[in-house]
């Protein structure tokens, strides 16, 4: 039985959950000073801030006036802050997100006196494989944690190992983070209450003192703590007070000899809540757009301008950062304190897409305005499929698009705008209310090319590029006044616009490149540069050489991949109840399942030569919501329409599906099914730099029944079958593992119920939450599905991924049309198979100056080698917190070693 116990005085703060950020901030600033006031009228006390920087931050924005107070105790080691900003959810965001997560909450604490260096995960819903590589290579060598851990580890530590090899000492918190609070329930008895625990739990420690964690949710401890444990210490147990840091570091002795692999997902010690992954589908969705939209950013402020926005772009990454709190972009809030997450994720975007658009203003300066500018995030050259608004075609005259190099592509009309934008009548003493709706030249979103102005008629002839010569509005007014003084009476005014049409262009743009384009009348190619074979479609087929599909009668998709292979049933949507609550699925004991559509409609939308398209309707009869018996689903049914847009391009080996439905039923969760061609036994999907397999079961044996749902982030393959993602998702290998069901929607009432069918204890107080439903909500889905035998180890499959999640970004020219469009540029090139790129971006060091940061991991188990050539010369290797480890040779280029699974991060200069 361990002779001594260490007491680690803390708090667990959830920064928004069953009430908005600013009420628990109110708490936090309680809380906060109440520490402070014990920690300075005690020297023995000790206070451990939860890891997370953010509860520092939030509380020094209402106390600033105590900030040295802090940062004395932070110096002195009695005040443990650090290492990250945020305790996130690791598996609803990406990877990119955790390692900047680390970056800004280990800064914050370094400018307060130095972060505590431990990885600490005390509550998150699992943990991300690539973890203990992610803290290893921020210099990081311990972890402490509670949910995920399998059963094998019977200690009160193990070394949790990464793909990569990388390993960390892990403290097991195997009673949670609060396993201290029963000890002190009765201050007199502290001394017998330890004894016993610790002889309940003596396997678990051997000869290492008893790690008290003393603290919870919401609260400081209480001021006489110390006080009650001197009083309690004694000669057969030695009591000591320390933080986190110093429990690992001078306390705990033993050799470790578990050793777990991988990501921890087990629910064998504690609940995992598997359901936070599909429900409040939008945050998921404004997640993933935020982090595209600023990682966006910084590549285009690095590719195409000078100017210093990172202020802006940490701002946009601290929100999204405090949006991954593993209650905030989970949903497993009030609807307030959703609503709040989803607006804080748009200002996100929104500030990240200020700094985008900016820096493509630059180089959309060299091209002129009847050109496009195209740029390319991506750190590989592709072929993309761009959609601008043109001059609409004369009749019998067809549109090409012309790039700089004089090569010519065919172009595709999709849709043309109406001509005539007004038309009034009026009498001519209101002319002057007309004129008023000119701003300089601007009328209606477009440019006063010229102007007819005739007895009782006025004519303004639009377009986006005049070729009229100056336009000068005063003239207009004298002549329009004089006019209608001489022609009193009723009078017509009409704006027209030239003919406009939407236009798909393919394009080929260099690695992160930048290239330019202008669409004109003109022959078309007798072939297009591309080599590819069309698109096309008939009533219920598509096709592009590559891949073909055909609509069966229940309106779901038959697909042949290249290499034939065929899935059959494809996007089969199945429909159950759900009576669980936003932490935990629940199926209704009688359930009914809803497989088969009322009716079927398909519509060709677009038979090619570029992208075709398919619309396949189906209405199916949802049950409306659970009866008055929670395990029955009611009998009232809606009639739910949803829409599905199958595509195919020129040149892809998938096909992609669009799913759109208005959710009208409470309580249910349609998923999208692919079949597979024969059953499987394991699945893997993709996020947080790593590819992670798993099977068809989940280890169980605490109080939640392990469901085999699981996390994918940019694709999940199953057998001969991938799915390429936008954004989180979940998903599940059914029906003994011949097919592959993705959530599209799981609608819940509540936070979390009493008494749920498949999780023994509340995980929350049953708060309701009717904003979980979903309802009259369009709840939409993006995919692309990719049919190849050679499944997971398909040669492109991380590229592909990445060009379906990060579309090229298009923006007009600015300047003077008519003119020369500007030569190709190219950016940094990254070669290498299975590798993903998830950071580039401009970096600043005092001594060396400006660089360019690239991020790298190799998303294979088999070592590689990358090749990176551009405008550089010279190349050093960082850590994740970015300091300085080597200088790496440059000859023509740089090219790196990299181990299976490796993150590797690099400044170029």
């Amino acid at each position: 039985m361990p002779d001594s116990a260490v007491f680690v005085p803390h708090f667990h703060w959830d920064r928004e959950w069953y009430e908005p950020f600013q009420v628990f901030r109110h708490r936090l600033v309680q809380a906060l000073d109440t520490v402070l006031e014990t920690a300075e009228a005690d020297p023995d006390f000790r206070f451990t801030v939860d890891g997370q920087m953010a509860a520092v931050e939030d509380y020094l924005e209402m106390r600033p006036e105590n900030r040295d107070r802090l940062a004395a105790l932070v110096r002195e080691g009695r005040l443990a802050v650090g290492p990250w900003l945020i305790l996130l959810d690791e598996f609803l965001c990406s990877g990119e997100t955790i390692v900047r997560n680390l970056q800004m909450g280990w800064a914050a604490a370094e400018r307060l006196g130095g972060a505590m260096p431990i990885g600490y995960l005390p509550d998150m819903f699992g943990h991300v494989a690539q973890m203990p590589q992610i803290l290893a290579r921020a210099g990081i060598e311990h972890a402490a944690l509670w949910r995920g851990v399998p059963g094998t580890v019977d200690g009160h530590a193990f070394r949790w190992r990464a793909p990569d090899g990388s390993e960390v000492r892990t403290e097991f918190l195997f009673d949670g983070y609060d396993n201290g609070l029963d000890v002190l329930l009765v201050p007199e008895r502290i001394g017998s209450a330890l004894g016993e625990y610790a002889g309940m739990t003596a396997d678990r420690w051997g000869t290492d003192p008893v790690l008290a964690m003393a603290g919870t949710d919401h609260n400081a401890p209480d001021p006489r703590l110390a006080s009650w444990l001197r009083q309690a210490g004694g000669e057969n147990r030695a009591i000591t007070i320390a933080t986190l840091d110093e429990y690992l570091r001078e306390h705990v002795r033993d050799e470790v000899s578990a050793v777990v692999t991988g990501e921890l997902r087990s629910h064998v010690r504690g609940n995992i809540l598997p359901g936070v992954l599909s429900v409040r589908l939008g945050l998921k969705q404004r997640m993933a757009l935020a982090e595209r939209t600023v990682d966006h950013a910084e590549r285009m402020n690095a590719l195409c301008s000078t100017r210093d926005d990172s202020p802006f772009l940490t701002l946009a990454w601290h929100k999204i950062i405090e949006s991954t709190a593993h209650d905030s972009v989970v949903g497993s809030g009030t609807d307030e304190t959703c609503d709040q997450v989803a607006a804080r994720l748009a200002e996100a975007a929104q500030t990240a897409r200020a700094v985008r658009d900016a820096a493509l203003a630059v180089p959309a300066a060299l091209v002129p305005g009847d050109g496009h500018l195209v740029a390319n995030p991506l750190t590989s050259a592709r072929t993309a499929l761009v959609e601008v608004d043109v001059v609409a075609p004369a009749e019998g005259s067809v549109l090409v698009a012309r790039s700089a190099d004089g090569s010519v592509q065919p172009v595709q009309l999709v849709s043309e705008a109406p001509t005539v934008l007004s038309d009034e009548r009026m009498d001519a003493s209101h002319l002057e209310r007309v004129l008023r709706r000119i701003h300089r030249r601007e009328l209606f979103g477009r440019l006063i090319d010229h102007y007819e102005l005739t007895p009782h008629s006025l004519v303004f002839h639009l377009a986006e590029v005049p070729t009229s010569g100056p336009f000068d509005l005063m003239v207009l007014r004298q002549e329009v006044a004089a006019a209608a003084a001489a022609h009193p009476g009723e009078w017509q005014v009409r704006t027209l616009t030239e003919a406009r049409a939407s236009a798909l262009v393919p394009v080929h743009v260099p690695a992160s490149g930048l290239t330019s384009f202008r669409v004109e009348a003109g022959e078309a190619p007798a072939a297009p540069n591309t080599a590819a074979v069309p698109a096309t479609a008939t009533s219920r087929t598509l096709s592009n050489g590559l891949v073909e599909v055909e609509v069966a009668a229940d309106g779901t998709l038959d697909v042949t991949g290249p290499d034939g292979t065929v899935l059959y049933g494809v996007g089969r949507l199945v429909d159950g109840g759900d009576r669980g609550d936003s932490y935990n699925y629940a199926p209704p004991a009688a359930d009914v399942l809803v497989s088969e559509p009322a009716h079927v409609a398909v519509d060709l939308v677009e038979s090619g030569p570029l992208r075709a398209r398919l619309r396949v309707t189906r209405v199916y009869e949802w049950p409306a919501a659970l009866s008055s018996d929670r395990d029955v689903r009611g009998e009232q049914t809606v009639p739910t329409p949803v829409e599905m847009l199958v595509e195919v391009r020129t040149g892809e080996p998938f096909i992609r599906v669009s799913t759109s439905f208005l959710n009208r039923s409470a309580d249910h969760r349609p998923r999208f099914h692919v079949p597979l061609p024969e059953p499987v036994g394991t699945s893997a999907s993709a996020g947080q730099f790593a590819v992670t397999e798993r099977g068809l079961t989940a280890e169980g044996g605490w109080g939640e029944y392990p469901l085999p749902t699981f996390p994918a982030s940019s694709f999940v393959t199953a057998g001969a079958a991938t799915v390429l993602l936008d954004h989180s998702s979940e998903y599940e290998l059914v029906d003994e593992g011949s097919a592959l069901a993705i959530t599209l929607l799981r609608a819940i009432g509540s936070i979390s119920v009493n008494i749920h069918p498949l999780r023994d204890e509340p995980a929350a107080s049953e708060i309701p939450a009717p904003g979980a439903q979903e309802l009259g909500m369009r709840i939409e889905h993006r995919f692309a599905v990719v049919p190849s035998a050679a499944g997971r180890q398909d040669a492109r499959l991380v590229a592909l991924a990445e060009e379906f999640r990060n579309e090229v970004l298009v923006t007009r020219g600015t300047a003077p049309g008519g003119g020369q469009l500007p030569p190709a540029v190219t950016g940094i090139q990254v070669d290498g198979r299975d590798v993903e790129v998830s950071c580039v971006r401009r970096v600043f060091d005092d001594e060396l100056g400006a660089g360019i940061e690239i991020r790298l991991t190799a998303l294979r188990d088999t070592a590689s080698t990358v090749r990176l050539t551009g405008p550089f010369t010279e190349a050093t290797t960082v850590d994740l917190l970015g300091r300085t480890l080597a200088p790496v040779p440059v000859r023509d280029g740089l090219e790196l070693a990299l181990g299976p699974w490796e993150i590797r991060t690099v400044v170029l200069r």
